[in-house]
């Protein structure tokens, strides 16, 4: 399947002793606010989760933690290196968009946060814990961006 790709001039800025060229336009774009997005709350997370991991008795928590704070970790540093990519290169934002990689990507991770947080929140009507309510909410709430970011890129994998 071919698809034909558009290259818009986008706002850079570079350094006269280096040939990084940023496209900070792509931080303009609708997907490129929903990754920004993404990042920042995934962030919060593994904050909140690094922080309350351990309790004062020194036991650590249960599985649901771990398995949040895991997908947590692994899809704030899969969403860092396609944002990075995208602001590096000039064409890398229009030409990731036409290929199945990010739709996958971003299903698996909306499905798994989805789990994850769910599956967090669940244990906490037995042990009580605010720091990973609010994990657990944060995590709903990047799930729904990796949702919106899933159909955007189906439309755009598709040639909507």
């Amino acid at each position: 399947m071919s698809h034909s790709v558009t290259i818009t001039r986008t706002t850079t800025s570079t350094t006269n002793t280096s040939y990084i060229v940023l496209n900070t336009g792509y931080l303009k774009t609708f997907p490129g606010i929903l990754k920004l997005f993404e990042l920042i709350i995934g962030a919060a997370i593994v904050g909140v989760l690094a922080y309350n991991y351990q309790d004062y008795r020194g036991y650590y928590r249960s599985q649901q933690d771990l398995f949040h704070y895991l997908m947590a970790v692994t899809f704030m540093i899969g969403t860092f290196c396609l944002l990075l990519a995208c602001l590096t290169s000039l064409s890398t934002g229009g030409i990731i968009a036409k290929t199945i990689y990010e739709l996958i990507y971003h299903s698996v991770a909306a499905i798994l946060i989805l789990t994850s947080s769910t599956l967090l929140l669940i244990r906490q009507r037995e042990v009580k814990n605010d720091s990973y309510m609010v994990a657990g909410v944060l995590g709903l709430v990047n799930a729904v961006l990796y949702f919106i970011s899933a159909f955007l890129a189906h439309r755009s994998y598709r040639g909507i």
